[in-house]
């Protein structure tokens, strides 16, 4: 829940952090927040692979400084109702791929997956990390994740190795 007596600019933090509110839907806000990840991915496709890099890199940043101040307004650590760390994350997951939404749809599932179950190195940056950085980067290293199972899952789909 947000607080009703924060100012403006923390009112906006947590309008953001909350994936434009989808982080306070009460079942799992994570998904939803992955989801908004797809617009901010199709907007960052129409670039070139350098700047759609760059863009994720600014957006990581941003999402680090986000969620770390909402973590402070929220007051305990990592809150569910933070989504933006999926949101970048699943941008990740999705960087360099081509407008499919068949290879959307696995690069989703493959994020979420990575996201939940942590394998290592996510599981340690999740621990490892304070405040916002812990928050986002377990995420974009879930998206790192997912980003090369969906090319190794595309790679085998065209050499035929799936069927």
């Amino acid at each position: 829940m947000i607080p009703k007596t924060l100012n403006f600019k923390d009112r906006l933090v947590l309008f953001l952090a909350s994936g434009l509110f989808l982080g306070l839907i009460p079942f799992a806000p994570g998904t939803f927040g992955s989801l908004l990840g797809i617009p901010l991915y199709w907007l960052f496709s129409h670039l070139p692979i350098s700047l759609e890099i760059c863009s994720l890199g600014f957006v990581t940043l941003i999402s680090v400084w986000i969620s770390g101040r909402a973590e402070l307004l929220l007051g305990h650590k990592d809150p569910s109702q933070i989504v933006i760390d999926e949101v970048a994350g699943m941008a990740v997951a999705l960087a360099g791929a081509p407008l499919k939404p068949s290879l959307i749809i696995v690069a989703f599932m493959f994020f979420r997956f990575f996201d939940i179950w942590k394998p290592f190195p996510i599981r340690y940056i999740d621990r490892s990390f304070p405040g916002g950085w812990g928050i986002v980067l377990d995420d974009v290293a879930a998206g790192v994740m997912a980003n090369l199972a969906w090319r190794l899952w595309d790679y085998m789909e065209i050499l035929g190795l799936s069927r």
